[in-house]
Formats: structure tokens, sequence, C-alpha cells
């Protein structure tokens, strides 16, 4: 009976130290893969809300999440070659930003979950089956980019009554084109426009697309150039827009900021922190082909009146009152 004793003494004092080496594993720290096709330096308030949304559901960079943070504003083939990364880092989620990045991750992965943040037509252009059932490894933010172009043309309207002849600059190489070009038609026609088509493929296409919008009577302009394409040089394409005299309306804050004349879309900053949500319940389980995809709350409609100025011209007070943001 000794022996005995002795030895169930000595088996558990063995099992003690295996017992704690198990408990103080650390726990796999989750690694997130970010993919957006602006500059990251250009994009940073996107990132801060993403970090912010994260930060107010405990999550802290460096502690207790990693974020593998990627631009990949030379292209396709550069997103292909992110995507391709991500998986062989074996990420727990990638956050894809705009069409082009969410096709990127589709196409490289499809079991690693993506949440995709700035979609425009998500479901015309197939990355979700709706957004009540998302199906797939594929869930997050639509922008309703398409469905917004009607809204800019009726601003545009409003500031200029009389306007008849459109300039709409735009990069048939964007995944949602035929969707957006639809909308565009289809708003124009029911107001009496005229539309001139750009297609703006690089930025060496800038300055021979105005002088073909000047030499075709275009009286406004409607920006939707790719990202990749506008954002390296987008200051030299609000200038040209100024040079030109030409009214333009901008989907995007940024190009207002940078000197534009109006600007009305989502708030993509807001889809950035709405995004850690996803990532939160993914990394509690959850799947993406059970979470709903949603759609923009925030809506921006920004003036910049010292652009108005340069270019002579005078925003009706009944719109200036609707601007959610003036810039003086």
């Amino acid at each position: 009976m000794k022996k005995q004793v002795i030895c169930l003494a000595l088996c558990s004092l063995l099992l003690v130290p295996c017992s704690s080496a198990t408990a103080q594993q650390p726990k796999k720290v989750p690694r997130i893969g970010y993919l957006i096709n602006s500059p990251l330096a250009a994009s940073a308030e996107f990132q801060d809300a993403f970090r912010q949304g994260l930060r107010d559901l405990g999550y802290i960079e460096g502690k207790n999440i990693v974020i593998e943070w990627r631009s990949g504003e030379q292209g396709r083939d550069r997103q292909r070659a992110i995507a391709a990364e991500f998986v062989r880092l074996n990420v727990d989620v990638i956050v894809a930003g705009g069409s082009g990045d969410i096709r990127a991750a589709r196409e490289a992965t499809s079991t690693i979950p993506i949440v995709m943040v700035i979609g425009g037509d998500v479901i015309g252009s197939g990355f979700v089956a709706s957004l009540a059932r998302p199906g797939g490894n594929l869930t997050g933010l639509s922008t309703l980019r398409p469905e917004l172009m009607g809204k800019r043309l009726e601003l545009l309207k409003e500031i200029l009554p009389k306007l008849s002849r459109v300039a709409v600059f735009m990069s048939s190489s964007g995944v949602d084109y035929a969707q957006v070009l639809k909308e565009l038609d289809v708003a124009a026609g029911a107001m009496g426009m005229k539309l001139q088509h750009m297609d703006i493929r690089v930025t060496a296409d800038f300055t021979s697309a105005f002088r073909s919008a000047a030499e075709g009577h275009a009286e406004a302009a409607l920006v939707r150039v790719s990202a990749p394409i506008l954002d390296p040089q987008r200051k030299q394409f609000v200038e040209l827009a100024v040079k030109n005299r030409l009214p333009a309306m901008y989907e995007r804050a940024e190009e207002v900021k940078a000197g534009g004349l109006i600007s009305y879309g989502v708030n993509n900053a807001d889809l950035y922190r709405r995004a850690a949500t996803y990532v939160d319940k993914i990394l509690k389980g959850a799947k993406p082909a059970d979470l709903p995809g949603e759609q923009p709350t925030k809506f921006e409609f920004i003036i910049n009146l010292k652009t108005a100025k340069q270019i002579g011209l005078s925003i009706p007070p009944n719109v200036l009152v609707r601007a959610d943001r003036v810039i003086r």
C-alpha cells in the first residue's frame, strides 16, 4: 500500500508541471489581411476608422490582433498578388476595400472569410447572392455606388438649372462599370441631359479627356474614376477641372478637400469602422454566409466655396444650406 501511495504521489507531481504548461500556452493572436486599392498614406483616415472600430470591440493592434496592411494601388495584378500572399500567411480574415480588391480576394480563396467594405453593386458584380443571405465566404458592406449616380446628376442640375451636357469621367476597367453606366443613362434620360463619356484608364488620359470635354461643350462633369488611377494624381485632376472652369461633382470627400468643387457620397470612414464589427463576429465563430450584408447609413454632401469662386460659380442658397460640410 505504501508503495502504491508513493507512486500515485510521484505521478501527481509529474502531472502538475504538464498541466501548468498547457494552461500557460499563449492564445493564438488573430491575423487580419487588409487590402485597399488606394495608397496607404492617402487613405490613413480609413485605417484609423478601422482601428477605432476594433478598439471599441476590445482589439488592440500589436497586442491581441495583428493587421497586415497592404495597398493594391498598382492594379489588378498587384491586388491578386496580395490576396495570394494573405492565403499563404493563413490570415483569419481578409478585409477588402474596393470592388477590385474584393474580386481579387474572392478569386484567391473560397475558405478564408472576406469582409468587403466598399462593395459597389455587390449583387450585380456577383460577390454575394443577396445582402440578406450572402452565401459563400464573403459578407460586409455595399456602397450603393450605381444608385447614387442619379442623385449626383440631380444635385448638379440644382446648382446649374440650365445644365444639359455633362462630361462623365469614368474608368471602364472598374468592376461595376456596366451597372454604373446603366444607372447614369436612365437618370440622364429622365432629366433630358446628354452625357459625354470619357474613359480614364491611366493618369495620362486626364489632359486629353478635359480637352475632349471642352470640345464637346460640356457644362459640368461627373467624376467616377477608379481610385488606383485617380488617387496618386488627385491634385492634378482637380486642378485641371478648375483650369477648365468645369463644375465637377465627385463621389468622395477626398477630392473636394484637395480642391474639387462638390461631392456627394457615402461616408467611407464609417464603413471601415463598421467593418470591424464583422471581423469581430467572424473571429468569435460566425460564418460569413450567416452574416447579412449591410448598406450605408451615413452620406456626405460637401461644397468647396473657394473652388466655386475660382471658376466663377454661385451656389444657390437652397443647395448650400443642405451641405453637410462647406469649405470656405
